[in-house]
């Protein structure tokens, strides 16, 4: 089932631009697809920055 997507505008460089529309010729896949893609990867690298479910053994956080 496809989730529903936000709209949104991102600015990025004339040559990641350009390597991107050549991914996309070679692939057939999407430009938005690798973009997502890559915003995935950001965010895994940085989940342990991002609210989660704490575990049972985690300190308190302070205040």
């Amino acid at each position: 089932m496809a989730r529903k997507k936000v709209s949104t505008t991102i600015y990025i460089t004339p040559d990641q631009n350009e390597r991107l529309k050549l991914l996309h010729e070679r692939t057939k896949v999407p430009v938005a697809v690798y973009i997502r893609e890559g915003i995935d990867m950001v965010l895994e690298k940085h989940s342990h920055n991002l609210p989660g479910q704490l575990t049972l053994d985690s300190p308190p956080k302070k205040r």
